[in-house]
């Protein structure tokens, strides 16, 4: 009895080894690439791709970064309507004949109608009521506006401030305890950084999102409007999100959840091809706002053109604003600035394409009254030049 239990015990202990070793011989196929039934319980896991798995992470990464700013920004953007009377038509009969001989024929009363429509976008910047949008969305004087805020709260427009040097106006309404957006540093934005447009699209579409990168920077275009014609703009954003007309005045993020422009324009020409305001243009005028209850501010009065390095060294001239044009009676014109002189400097402050000193970023942050200091370069000389900084006059 106790052989018997003897051998089983031997004959188990050669069973565990057997065991034992298949595993191990086993695991080493699986390393070795060849099936084996250690593979066949672990191949899933094994089998998973770490490439996939971090790009799955990227696209959830980006995905949460958009809702996340979207979740955050929306209720601050608003909608701008417009309610107008019409008129559609006015005929009127003649009191004359062809010859001459008077008819009492009373003229008919022209017919109307009232037209209320959204036009535009906004976004709210104080818990007071204070709204930003473009010139152009509420360029219209004999119009009353409105603004949408959330998905149904519509609030009267009870005034209208419009910047005279930028597209841009601020709108009030009364109303409490908004929730203002987040304003950033347009100074700092890089080509290729992702942004998200908020707004009205087709003037129909409210909250509509898109998303995409700054394109460009530094550009000057023709923008037109039909309440206003067309209007130069210097110095701004341009960026593939789509951008559609009630889009102008919208706010333009970046992943951050904070504003870097003011969605502006849209090129007719193109495709995502959109262009907004930098913010800190805004802010400026903002700023002012806030203090003096207006936007005015100073002005040179001249247009330039930035001489790169390349240019001036091929020219033997410096880099600097090559001026272009001097606007009639402007702080320039009076300081005795020509066309044709190149600004290498303004208050010490170099000009050029390597530090690029933002001359008219420059200029809106002094104040009226002030006096700057122009260095010029003209026929080969050095001029120092003192500009006292005036009111634009519109």
């Amino acid at each position: 009895m106790e052989y018997k239990t003897f051998k089983n015990f031997i004959f188990g202990l050669l069973m565990g080894m057997a065991l034992v070793v298949m595993l191990v011989v086993g695991v080493v196929l699986d390393r070795t690439g060849k099936a084996g039934f250690i593979n066949r319980f672990v191949g899933k896991i094994s089998n998973v791709n770490d490439q996939e798995i971090v790009g799955k992470r990227e696209i959830v990464d980006e995905e949460s970064v958009v809702t996340k700013v979207v979740e955050q920004a929306t209720p601050s953007v608003v909608t701008v309507s417009i309610s107008k009377i019409k008129v559609l038509n006015n005929d009127s009969f003649s009191n004359f004949d062809f010859f001459g001989n008077w008819f009492n024929v009373p003229r008919s009363e022209p017919e109307t109608q009232k037209v209320e429509q959204d036009i535009g976008s906004g976004f709210i910047i104080s818990t007071d009521g204070l709204i930003v949008t473009n010139k152009h969305v509420v360029g219209d004087s004999d119009a009353k506006y409105r603004v949408v805020i959330g998905k149904d709260q519509v609030v009267e427009v009870k005034d209208i401030y419009r910047d005279p040097a930028n597209d841009l106006a601020i709108l009030k309404v009364d109303k409490s305890d908004l929730i203002p957006v987040k304003l950033g540093d347009s100074d700092k934005l890089k080509v290729g950084q992702s942004v998200i447009a908020i707004g009205t699209a087709l003037g129909e579409f409210r909250s509509t999102v898109t998303t995409g990168v700054i394109s460009g920077l530094g550009r000057g275009i023709v923008a037109g409007s039909p309440f206003e014609g067309s209007e130069k703009l210097d110095n701004v954003i341009q960026t593939d999100a789509a951008i559609n007309p009630g889009n102008s005045g919208g706010p333009l993020f970046n992943s951050s959840g904070e504003v870097v422009g003011v969605n502006v324009a849209v090129s007719q020409s193109g495709q995502n091809i959109g262009f907004a305001l930098p913010i800190n243009i805004v802010k400026s005028s903002i700023n002012n706002f806030k203090t003096t209850g207006e936007f005015d501010r100073p002005y040179l009065g001249v247009s330039f053109q930035m001489i790169s390095k390349q240019a001036a060294l091929l020219n033997e001239v410096p880099m600097g604003a090559y001026v272009q044009e001097v606007v009639a009676g402007s702080p320039a014109e009076k300081a005795g600035v020509r066309e044709g002189d190149i600004i290498m400097a303004i208050d010490d402050n170099k000009l050029n394409s390597d530090n690029a000193v933002p001359l008219a970023n420059y200029v809106n942050n002094k104040k009226i009254g002030d006096e700057i200091i122009l260095r010029i370069w003209r026929e080969n000389k050095e001029i120092e030049m003192r500009v006292l900084l005036e009111k634009r006059v519109v």
